[in-house]
């Protein structure tokens, strides 16, 4: 099918990422990587057990080593407002200050808990000194084991249960199948740590250098946190190395840095270790689900029943949506659902790529497929009777919705055509083979958000949000937006980023920065269009005659729709004009036709792979990734989004598991040589498809999500390729070969 089907609307001004050559060259610069007159280092000491109090800490070696500064601990923290109850009752956003008040107490609630801050001139003497602090503990035994605790988890303070028609109908359905499913908990890797540079340039104004996916979201944490005005608070992002949600909230280490800077009055640059990303800022929780689906003998869905478990800490509660797409992915008459958290002595999760719906869809899908062989029917025509044209839930129509494309797009591309309707009957070159897809959904609505936009008399046209990037694209699809707009070429615009000082852009997350800051860059272009035909109608000479619906713009220019001759570049009306400048700031409301419209991107996967008959060793052959994105606004970054999503797919089926020593609540493989991570031998071909029409209901620029759907129903879809190969179906992810052998 020829490439432009996918992309006949996109933009092609410059498909180069704008931030890519400061990325390769290392131009960029990260959080870690500010230096700052009088600098110190700072290094956390962390707990050794998982449950119970700190007795006493010994800490005269430490404090006499070798350039150290202070040592900070529950017994000398400062006082931090935000940790005090009075603050506590006026903060609306309890996220923060219900998390872990780090040096607040001598409570410990998970191995690996920051318990001391060592502050010395170097890192190196920083790194020695921590060593030297001895602890002794009450310790208490602590509880890890999700398996074996399962029965004591509660519902959590909203979503426990769902009901739509008759309670567990499935069973009563012509063919029915019953299936539990598990995911391990999996930790975020990015290869930037969490870094954060704190300073205080006076008593009340405080300047950080974090990794954080939200600079505003940042900045507001730590007023609370400190009783100080946000306008009193600067926070940089200017580059983000990978993320996948870890930099959602503000953790621990972040009010550290701070609480270290003031109290030694120097700025301090406070880094993770790899295990310390481990257990300081969050994780996909572990899970469990019991999915069951009933349907009439020709696939008409009567029934599905789903129930899940996920992990919280003992100190705060964590919980996310795993259940929601069996509630509203395919149309079925009677659904039910429960969701339920267990506190476990473990650290706080957090949302991970495509959360909930990533490890919802594992068991739906996975289990949509078992029904499809039950019922001898090809797994997307199961798909196809069960479609959704309306919201089952709402019963609201979509925004857009082409799922439908995706099934035939992937169908064609993955070949599917050659899959066996009987498992392990189909061989190429002594390996078994097998296909298999999965759905993925996400919610696709958009947040607010505020930009502000300067056009320059040299010609420059520069944009500015606080939003930062971690690595989707953003910097390169608002150029490409306002090149679009505007008419001017992107080597002329610039999109300034990751700083407070700019206009309030959201938290990068959940798929909804292009539509966010897109409207608010569309609106600027809009609204400068407008300004430009009335300084040229008031200060060229050759256009005061027109009216403003008489001017045309394009090419960076205005010029007379009757007479193209009469025109004029944007930069000789703003020099004519005698401003330095235009400049126009525009918000965006959040999509406010939530009554009107069930907003949703949807994606579908498809997988080959060989798996050996003897060995179990699984081998992907080809991945087609097909998207129901909306408009693409830039195909290379809108790729990668795909590809990247793949990947991480390919990784949750098949490679990570992040394992616990009970006895000790420890984590056993938290580094990156034993934490399993695909690498470039385990990645096959993978062909990116976009269905490419564009949602004007969700923005003006025509985008919906696409981050969390580039892996939402990957897993399910290997799932389900390595079961059509061999005739076994597992539940318990990783996909490893013991499993299969």
């Amino acid at each position: 099918m020829d490439k432009n089907y996918f992309f006949e609307d996109t933009i092609t001004a410059d498909e180069k990422r704008v931030d890519g050559v400061a990325k390769v060259t290392g131009a960029a610069t990260f959080s870690a990587e500010h230096t700052i007159p009088g600098l110190t280092y700072a290094v956390f000491v962390c707990s050794t057990i998982a449950r119970g109090t700190i007795k006493n800490m010994v800490l005269a070696k430490a404090k006499n080593a070798p350039g150290v500064i202070d040592i900070i601990y529950y017994l000398n923290c400062p006082v931090v407002p935000g940790y005090t109850s009075e603050i506590k009752e006026k903060n609306q956003r309890e996220r923060v200050l219900n998390g872990l008040n780090v040096f607040a107490d001598n409570i410990v609630y998970s191995n690996g808990q920051p318990i001391a801050l060592v502050i010395a001139d170097t890192w190196e003497r920083a790194v020695y000194a921590a060593s030297l602090v001895k602890v002794e503990y009450i310790e208490e035994k602590p509880e890890t084991d999700f398996d074996n605790l399962m029965q004591k988890a509660e519902a959590p303070g909203w979503g426990g249960t769902y009901k739509r028609g008759d309670e567990d109908a499935y069973k009563k359905a012509e063919v029915m199948i019953e299936n539990e499913y598990s995911i391990p908990a999996e930790t975020h890797n990015p290869i930037e740590p969490h870094a954060t540079v704190a300073v205080w340039e006076k008593n009340d104004k405080l300047v950080v250098y974090d990794k954080t996916q939200g600079p505003k979201s940042t900045q507001g944490d730590l007023a609370l946190l400190f009783g100080l005005k946000r306008e009193n608070i600067q926070v940089i992002t200017e580059f983000v190395g990978g993320a996948f949600g870890c930099a959602l909230r503000t953790w621990p280490h972040t009010p550290a840095a701070c609480i270290a800077a003031k109290k030694i009055g120097r700025p301090v640059k406070l880094v993770l270790t790899r295990e310390q990303m481990f257990t300081m800022v969050g994780y996909r929780p572990i899970s469990w689900q019991k999915i069951g689906i009933g349907a009439s003998r020709d696939g008409k869905l009567t029934g599905i029943t789903h129930h899940a478990i996920s992990n919280t800490s003992r100190y705060e509660q964590f919980s996310e949506s795993i259940v929601d797409p069996s509630q509203n992915l395919h149309d079925c008459p009677n659904v039910n659902t429960s969701y339920k958290t267990l506190a476990l002595d473990i650290n706080t999760p957090i949302w991970m790529r495509g959360p909930g719906p990533a490890t919802g869809c594992f068991a739906l899908e996975s289990a949509l497929d078992e029904l499809a062989y039950k019922l001898n029917m090809d797994p997307i025509e199961l798909r196809l009777k069960n479609y959704a044209e309306v919201h089952p839930q709402n019963k609201l129509p979509w925004t857009s919705k082409h799922l439908k494309e995706c099934y035939e797009l992937g169908r064609e591309k993955i070949g599917w055509h050659n899959r066996p309707s009987v498992p392990g009957t189909l061989k190429e070159n002594g390996m078994l083979t097998g296909y298999g897809m999965g759905v993925g959904v996400f919610w696709a609505g958009r947040s607010s958000a505020t930009a502000r936009g300067t056009l320059y008399a040299d010609g420059m046209f520069v944009l500015q949000s606080a939003i930062s990037d971690m690595g989707p694209g953003t910097t390169t699809a608002m150029v490409s937006i306002a090149a679009e707009q505007m008419g001017l070429p992107p080597d002329k615009i610039r999109f300034e980023l990751g700083n407070t000082d700019f206009p309030t852009g959201p938290t990068q997350g959940g798929s909804g920065s292009t539509t966010a800051v897109g409207t608010a860059v569309t609106l600027i272009c809009e609204a400068m269009q407008v300004s430009l035909k009335e300084m040229a109608i008031e200060s060229v000479p050759g256009f005061k005659n027109y009216k403003p619906e008489e001017l045309d713009y394009k090419n960076g220019k205005v010029s007379a729709k009757t007479n193209s001759s009469t025109s004029i570049s944007y930069t000789d009306i703003i020099k004519q004009s005698g401003k330095p400048e235009l400049q126009v700031s525009k918000s965006t409301e959040s999509f406010a036709q939530r009554d009107k419209y069930a907003m949703n991107s949807f994606s579908a996967h498809f997988v080959k792979l060989h798996v050996h008959p003897v060995t179990g060793v699984i081998t992907l052959k080809k991945i087609v990734a097909v998207a129901d994105c909306g408009r693409v606004i830039s195909e290379t970054t809108a790729r990668s989004q795909m590809v990247g999503g793949a990947v991480g797919g390919i990784g949750m089926a098949m490679h990570e598991e992040t394992l616990m020593d009970h006895h000790s609540g420890r984590y056993i493989n938290a580094n990156l040589a034993d934490y399993h991570v695909p690498v470039n031998a385990d990645i096959p071909a993978i062909d990116v498809l976009f269905v490419n029409k564009p949602d004007n209901i969700i923005s003006p620029t025509g985008a919906k999500g696409i981050g969390e759907i580039a892996l939402v129903g990957v897993a399910p879809a290997v799932a389900n390729a390595v079961y059509n190969a061999t005739g076994k179906r597992i539940t318990r992810l990783p996909i490893t070969p013991d499993k299969l052998i």
